[in-house]
């Protein structure tokens, strides 16, 4: 009997141990004083992105005191695969310690410099450490080995710029932003937020842009993924108040994503614009009128926006079949809200057509930032032959018409300089 019993306990005792030893298991049960837990380029508190020809970077291993007694004396030796070495030079052992006791249950970490060669790529690499260390209370040197992986991840490099800096005060402007990765690194979940604005700064905050008072249609956007050596595009719209017209507009964004490391990361950028002036500018009243025995075309130009025109031209040109003969006329300045009266005599190539012409108004003037602009009107004028003046008037009534013109011409003139010198003066 005792026999019996004695083969069967003999026989779990030999199952248990087969079940013991059957095959590969996924999970470690090598339990010693110290594990593994992470190692990246970084401090312990933060990861940083590096990229090949980096030098003197920070590699940074964490591991963890699951004995049950303190440990002290801490030293790490780090063996990486050819191209990295020890940025204080030697072998191809990389040395750090840890001054510090580490308590039981507690993490603690190794921090090497390294030197990262040109010829590395951005990929996963192998590394082996071995950490030496002493229990308290108790003499000797232990030690434990690692495997592990460790990930070169390149950089990532954001810039922001907007496409057209340029914006026009009282008028609703389109606005495009790139978001360019210049690095070599992507960026993941790029989110862009417009800060400061009316409704994100609090009445006890101190301006730090001068966008409060501007209208955006959008202060949020969802970029998605940069890859490197890529860009994305936001567009919104804009509407500027005429206090800014001929200032710069900063507009600061924050901008949020993850970088190679999978860290939540935010930035801070500005895009700057310059607020020109608005020259709305029509022409009216053309119509052909005789003076004397000539004819002219005559007419206005309104600037109904809140800036001058600068060096501002009218030309006269013939449009289908028309003869007329092109001509143009300086007028400095359109104003705002003052009307620029021009006269431009009727000259043909060739013979006088009596009849209907096709004509063109066309005036052309510049901004603040000497952007050229053309305005255009067309019309048709019926050219008759003059009149003569020699039963109607006499010489003298055809020299006080033309001195009460030339005079109104140069009140006008004058009336427009002493209205600029006025300005400047201001």
């Amino acid at each position: 009997m005792k026999l019996i019993l004695a083969l069967i306990i003999l026989g779990q005792v030999s199952i248990l141990s087969a079940f013991a030893q059957t095959a590969d298991t996924p999970f470690e049960r090598d339990f010693g004083d110290v594990k593994f837990l992470d190692a990246y380029f970084g401090t312990e508190d933060e990861k940083m992105e590096i990229e090949p020809s980096d030098k003197n970077v920070p590699f940074t291993v964490i591991l963890a005191n699951v004995g049950t007694q303190d440990i002290s004396g801490i030293r790490g030796q780090l063996s990486m695969p050819i191209g990295f070495t020890a940025a204080a030079g030697g072998g191809s052992l990389i040395y750090a310690d840890n001054d510090s006791n580490a308590l039981a249950g507690k993490n603690f970490a190794l921090t090497f410099y390294v030197n990262v060669g040109q010829d590395v790529q951005i990929r996963q690499y192998p590394a082996t450490i071995k950490v030496d260390f002493s229990r308290l209370r108790e003499s000797g040197t232990r030690n434990s080995f690692f495997d592990f992986e460790f990930k070169v991840t390149g950089f990532s490099l954001l810039n922001m710029r907007a496409i057209a800096p340029f914006l026009v005060s009282l008028k609703n402007n389109q606005v495009v932003v790139e978001l360019s990765n210049e690095g070599t690194a992507p960026l993941s979940g790029v989110e862009v937020v417009l800060q400061n604005t009316a409704n994100t700064i609090s009445s006890t905050s101190q301006s730090i842009s001068n966008v409060e008072n501007v209208v955006f249609d959008q202060n949020n956007w969802k970029v998605g993924n940069i890859e490197p050596k890529s860009s994305k595009l936001i567009t919104f719209n804009v509407y500027v108040p005429d206090n800014l017209k001929n200032a710069v507009l900063h507009a600061p964004m924050d901008i949020t994503f993850f970088d190679a490391h999978g860290e939540r990361k935010t930035v801070s950028r500005s895009v700057d614009f310059y607020v020109s002036g608005l020259i709305d500018t029509s022409i009216y009243n053309v119509q052909l009128k005789q003076i004397g025995e000539r004819q002219l075309v005559i007419g206005e130009i309104l600037n109904e926006g809140n800036t001058d025109g600068l060096f501002a031209f009218v030309t006269l040109e013939p449009r289908e079949d028309s003869n007329i003969k092109p001509q143009t006329q300086y007028l400095d300045e359109l104003e705002p809200d003052s009307p620029v009266p021009f006269n431009i005599p009727v000259e043909f190539d060739g013979e006088p057509r009596i009849g209907k012409h096709d004509i063109r108004i066309t005036v052309k003037y510049k901004d603040s930032i000497r952007d050229e602009h053309v305005v255009t009107y067309d019309t048709t004028i019926d050219y008759q032959i003059p009149k003569s003046t020699e039963s109607g008037f006499d010489v003298m009534q055809l020299g006080i018409i033309a001195a009460a013109v030339g005079a109104g011409i140069f009140a006008f003139t004058r009336l427009k300089k002493k209205k600029h010198v006025a300005k400047q003066t201001i």
